[in-house]
């Protein structure tokens, strides 16, 4: 018996209307966490073993809870002892306690009277009904509704039940006029509308009415139903179709090979984006004519559901050849004025003046391919088209489509398909050197024109997405081997060029894994261009481990240091000034090394060499000589090692043990 009421296992399930699959996994994150915050703060032992959810359900299920609060101990201070007798009693009276059960305490003060007061803790039950509602309310969502009138409890859907169970016993709380019990319900066409279930038996007990709470096994039914099918590799649609259904089950369909005549992106487009189905392959990669569906029942008998969905594809592919031939009647090249019409954003302009201006940026970015500059005129024209307006995540991809299919030449349809590259991080930049061109200028001039009317991100707001549109751009520099001054990326905006120096800083410390004083030290330096720093931090972590780097860049901190001390505002250095045969040997040791030529490691390595020198000189010379002329000759010398062997790296910056 004692054993079970300090072992207890805790078991929510909030039930409701359908969750749209793409807020589950978070909610889910957040009920976790949220639940560990409010045991810590109840003062209950436990831990989560698992959250869990379906489109009706959020369930969370904790363990090694409690039966009730440890006792809590509090020391009540009052008078000083120096108030006497008096004081004491009136403490004791008001705290329902007598003279003799009072304590002195030592303060910094003095002694004070206190007595140690023993608080009952509260029966977990108790504690988890109170906390409950906010828990569950608490769990944030993108939009939520309020279905019991006016200023009531909001939440994503309608919540129809609670389960709240302490082991076997119903933790008893009310949200929004549901109260909490031990009754589910199942699968809404395959299952019982109401299951009593237990704490050991939760996930059973539902498994029986074809609802399936563990995600896992849901992905590893569908994973089962796709077996012995080549389906096109999709974990995104996996994720979608895990938290969309309760009880999934694939079927294999067929539509006709006619269709094959459209390009495969739309097909795909079609089968994915707005069916939510696998689209199939051949064993050479190209698209065969079949997909997969995943139903949220358990089985299709009578092929009603299969013949249902062919049904309904073939009508989408009737739509998109009929959009496809539709737009070839009039090739982008003709669709350019219609641009005016159509709106960039509202502060900015049409997509028209968008063009123009994207067609003068790229005249500053250098010698760029002409087949850039036909694609940047082309580029945003499909956004007229039918195919487009049905099928919004084609943008780009059609203009491709359309270029080629109309003669453009493919220098120019491959760079307007991919002039939105990279769209996440995870995704690849454009692969020709028109491509990374076109998707940088289109960046840029986004950042440009945004900035330009205040509309520059701000917090964890950013509706244009311009933190993607800059980490963009900088991933096609780098990447793409694209030497453009980075001075002009701005053009003079300050705010804009340091949102941009953001942007490089998190691309090289959290996505190419430098070190942070790496690419401070890199960047202090100077930034003409990001193949160039790109180069610079490679050598510098190739050169960092080396014996003599580290004890060199603690030097270089001291030379900065005493430089701003000393407001150094520089001056030549005068052979004939220097005494100490230790800074004669640190200058023959500067003006000995010959960078030029090198690579930025065979460099970094060269300068490393310079250390023995810089150490004696600390040693052996003293930089605030009296005589003026001397201390500022050797201010001197320490400013020119600084500038001349800085242009790699400021060795100031770099953090050393």
């Amino acid at each position: 018996m004692a054993a079970a009421r300090t072992n207890l296992r805790f078991l929510l399930e909030i039930g409701s209307e359908e969750i749209p699959d793409w807020m589950i996994a978070s909610a889910l994150d957040h009920l976790k966490s949220a639940f560990e915050r409010m045991l810590a703060d109840l003062r209950l032992p436990g831990t989560v073993d698992w959250v869990d959810g379906t489109p009706r359900r959020l369930a969370l299920l904790a363990s090694g809870l409690a039966g009730r609060q440890a006792d809590l101990e509090e020391l009540v201070s009052g008078p000083p002892k120096a108030a006497g007798e008096g004081a004491a009693l009136g403490f004791a009276r008001k705290n329902g306690v007598t003279v003799d059960q009072l304590e002195i305490q030592p303060t910094p003060k003095g002694d004070y009277y206190a007595f140690r007061r023993r608080i009952a803790g509260r029966a977990a039950s108790e504690l988890l009904a109170a906390a409950a509602p906010d828990l569950i309310l608490g769990i944030p969502w993108p939009k939520t509704m309020c279905w019991t009138g006016k200023g009531g409890p909001r939440f994503i859907r309608p919540i129809r039940w609670i389960v709240a169970l302490l082991n076997g016993a119903v933790v008893d709380f009310e949200v929004a006029g549901v109260r909490s019990g031990d009754r589910t319900s199942g699968h809404r066409r395959f299952g019982r509308k109401t299951i009593r279930v237990s704490v050991a038996g939760y996930v059973e007990q539902l498994r029986k009415n074809h609802v399936l709470v563990r995600a896992s096994e849901r992905r590893a039914r569908i994973e089962a139903g796709l077996a012995g099918v080549r389906v096109k590799p999709d974990p995104g649609l996996l994720d979608t179709l895990t938290y969309l259904t309760e009880w999934p089950t694939p079927v294999v369909g067929r539509f006709d090979e006619a269709y094959l005549d459209l390009p495969a992106e739309v097909l795909v487009t079609v089968m994915r984006h707005h069916q939510k189905y696998f689209s199939v392959e051949r064993e050479d990669g190209s698209l065969a004519p079949g997909f997969v569906a995943v139903m949220n029942v358990p089985a299709d008998p009578d092929g009603l559901v299969v013949s249902g969905n062919e049904r309904v594809l073939r009508a989408r592919f009737n739509d998109a050849r009929f959009f496809w031939e539709t737009d070839q009647k009039k090739p982008l090249r003709d669709r350019v004025e219609d641009l005016k019409h159509v709106t960039f954003q509202r502060n900015v302009g049409s997509y028209h003046l968008k063009m123009t201006a994207t067609l003068a940026l790229l005249d500053e970015l250098g010698d760029v391919p002409a087949a850039a500059r036909r694609a940047v005129e082309l580029c945003k024209c499909d956004l007229t088209t039918e195919m487009v307006k049905e099928f919004t995540e084609l943008q780009g991809v059609v203009g491709g489509l359309y270029a080629r299919a109309q003669g453009e030449g493919e220098d120019v349809a491959a760079a307007i398909y991919e002039h939105y590259k990279p769209v996440s991080m995870e995704d690849s930049i454009p692969a020709t050197e028109a491509g990374r061109f076109v998707a940088l200028a289109d960046k840029l001039h986004t950042l440009r024109a945004c900035f330009a009317v205040g509309m520059a991100p701000t917090g964890s707001k950013d509706p244009l997405a311009l933190r993607r549109a800059a980490q963009g751009a900088v991933r096609i520099l780098v990447e793409g081997g694209l030497p453009v001054d980075f001075a002009k990326l701005s053009a003079g905006d300050a705010a804009l060029d340091e949102f941009l120096r953001d942007r490089v800083r998190h691309y090289f410390r959290d996505v190419r894994g430098f070190a942070y004083d790496e690419v401070n030290a890199a960047m202090a330096a100077g930034l003409s261009n990001l193949p160039d720093l790109t180069r610079r931090l490679e050598a510098i972590r190739a050169v960092r481990p080396t014996a003599d780097f580290e004890p060199l860049a603690a030097s270089f901190k001291r030379i900065r240091n005493i430089l701003e001390q000393a407001r150094f505002e520089g001056c030549p250095v005068d052979p004939d000034l220097l005494q100490e045969d230790a800074e004669r040997g640190l200058y023959r040791a500067m003006t000995s090394l010959r960078l030029a030529g090198l690579s930025y490691r065979e460099a970094l390595t060269q300068i490393a060499t310079l250390r023995p020198a810089v150490d004696l000189f600390f040693d052996k010379v003293l930089v605030n000589a009296p005589e003026p002329r001397v201390r500022a000759n050797r201010l001197a010398l320490l400013d020119t090692l600084r500038r001349e062997f800085s242009r790699i790296a400021d060795f100031s910056e770099i953090v050393t043990s």
